[in-house]
């Protein structure tokens, strides 16, 4: 049973908007961010939401290593295509420009692709597919990351989590959103297990042993220093197809780095060769196709529609209820939370009361109340 306590939406979006302000965010590009960070937990996607608010966004902020105030630059521009440098400013706020520039070209031309470098972290990958989504298109996008994922074979982490995150509009009541990691877990949620005392399940991760480690806050300092990697999706060597997950990793490292000569792999440790930290200097793309340059949106929502409800109606291994196609647990979960709030846990409940008493802002939160 979750006793976590719920803060409504409306309180958790006007703290996060209210706190980035305090460290220099412009106020239309706070509500962005923390849109994005929403989005998450109404998604359910926890690793992704509040959970980063202070370490992954506040934190680098007052660190000198992200910028709170974001100066896209377009390095070069054609009619379906586009290269931005953010400049290390707030990465959620670059996509968004990115994507809105993919979903207009695409309009005019059919298909787009945007590229940015020099960002930081732009949250969930399923947020800007989805702005695609709600468009009547289809939106393709990934970013590189921190090393984490060893390659197949390897035990040192060289690859980022690298999600590569697909929407299909639909007839549906919510899109197609396939929105992953390649590795078989992602650091957030390693994060997530750490802040709720949690072991990570065996299997996620291997050290330069090559054994498999379950301490949840000795991996992320290992991460960090090189002597833990997450296993690709697949997992550890080809028995289970791991060349697969390393192979889509390697994809969206390439489509992140090459396309708009950006960072990839160890440049992208957030730390230079003396152990200073510095500015992560990702890279994003975007891609976007208008079924309306094919056989036309509705044809196209049609035939997709069918194909995910012949899949849910397929037939159900023993014991099993239910058949799901990605994007719906996500909206069941919305159906859940919309009305309740935001599940906060004790760690963040600490961040919270910490940001609120360092920016003296004006919150009584609900689980000081207990």
């Amino acid at each position: 049973m979750d006793n976590r306590p719920y803060v409504s939406w409306d309180v958790i979006e006007n703290f996060m908007i209210d706190t980035f302000v305090k460290v220099g965010v412009p106020r239309e590009d706070a509500a962005l961010c923390a849109d994005v960070l929403m989005e998450s937990d109404r998604r359910g996607i926890e690793s992704h939401g509040v959970n980063r608010f202070k370490p992954i966004y506040i934190d680098r902020i007052l660190a000198g290593i992200q910028k709170p105030i974001t100066d896209i630059e377009i390095l070069k521009e054609g009619p379906t295509t586009a290269v931005l440098d953010a400049h290390d400013g707030m990465g959620m706020v670059a996509s968004h420009k990115a994507m809105t520039m993919a979903i207009e070209k695409a309009k005019k031309y059919g298909m787009a692709m945007v590229t940015v470098r020099n960002s930081t972290h732009y949250g969930i990958a399923g947020y800007w597919a989805t702005m695609a989504t709600n468009a009547g298109m289809i939106g393709i996008t990934g970013t590189n990351a921190r090393p984490s994922i060893a390659p197949t074979f390897g035990v040192e982490n060289m690859l980022g989590t690298n999600p590569l995150t697909v929407g299909f509009p639909t007839n549906d009541e919510f899109p197609f959103m396939l929105d992953c990691a390649t590795s078989i877990t992602q650091r957030g949620k390693i994060e997530y297990y750490a802040r709720n005392s949690k072991p990570t399940p065996a299997g996620m991760v291997i050290g330069n042993d090559g054994e498999a480690m379950t301490d949840s806050d000795r991996i992320l300092i290992d991460l960090t220093t090189g002597k833990a990697a997450l296993a690709p999706l697949g997992g550890i060597g080809e028995e289970l197809g791991g060349y697969k997950g390393y192979g889509y990793a390697t994809v969206v490292e390439v489509l992140s780095a090459a396309l708009q000569a950006g960072s990839y792999l160890k440049m992208l440790t957030g730390f230079d060769k003396d152990g200073t930290r510095r500015p992560y200097h990702l890279g994003h793309f975007f891609i976007v196709i208008d079924p309306e340059a094919f056989m036309g949106v509705e044809s196209f929502k049609e035939i997709c529609t069918e194909i995910l409800h012949e899949l849910r109606d397929s037939k159900k291994a023993p014991g099993q209820e239910r058949i799901y196609t990605a994007g719906e647990k996500e909206y069941l979960v919305w159906l859940e939370r919309k009305d309740k709030g935001v599940p906060v846990n004790e760690g963040v409940q600490r961040e919270f009361i910490e940001l609120r008493d360092k920016f003296n802002l004006p919150y009584v939160f609900p689980f000081e109340n207990k």
